[in-house]
């Protein structure tokens, strides 16, 4: 089954607003979270502007030999990237999941202010639900 080991929420200014750690080794602090998220935002912005092709979204897939990075854009400009094992399938799907928590639980809650951190309950139990090792294969729909 697909292990994830992180998942980040970063706002249409670069700005982290959510993450969370679902692996036991190399967990990163605080700051090393802060400079990985904006350095995706960097890049991903830095690859829509240099991409050959007209209309070109930014990087969705980046692939290492010891991790793969999945990356889901809105149209508002917020991005979900998760870091998870190599070759892990049902990823998309996974993240239209997650943007689709992040709708219902976070943009719908009258006391979320935009662009700064997610501290939503509903949000968390629901996404640890989604998460699940043995669910994500049912995502790819």
């Amino acid at each position: 089954m697909a292990a994830i080991y992180s998942l980040f929420i970063i706002n249409k200014s670069g700005g982290l607003i959510f993450y969370k750690d679902y692996g036991s080794a190399g967990r990163m602090d605080t700051n090393d979270s802060l400079r990985l998220a904006s350095l995706w935002h960097s890049m991903h912005a830095i690859s829509q502007q240099l991409s050959p092709t007209t209309g070109c979204s930014g990087i969705e897939l980046l692939q290492a030999d010891t991790f793969d990075l999945h990356c889901f854009q809105s149209l508002t400009g917020t991005k979900i990237f998760v870091v998870c094992e190599p070759s892990t399938l049902h990823m998309e799907g996974l993240l239209k999941v997650i943007y689709e928590l992040y709708t219902d639980y976070v943009l719908k809650n009258p006391f979320y202010e935009m662009e700064m951190p997610i501290r939503c309950e509903l949000f968390d139990v629901n996404l640890s639900q989604a998460i699940q090792k043995d669910r994500v294969p049912l995502l790819g729909r």
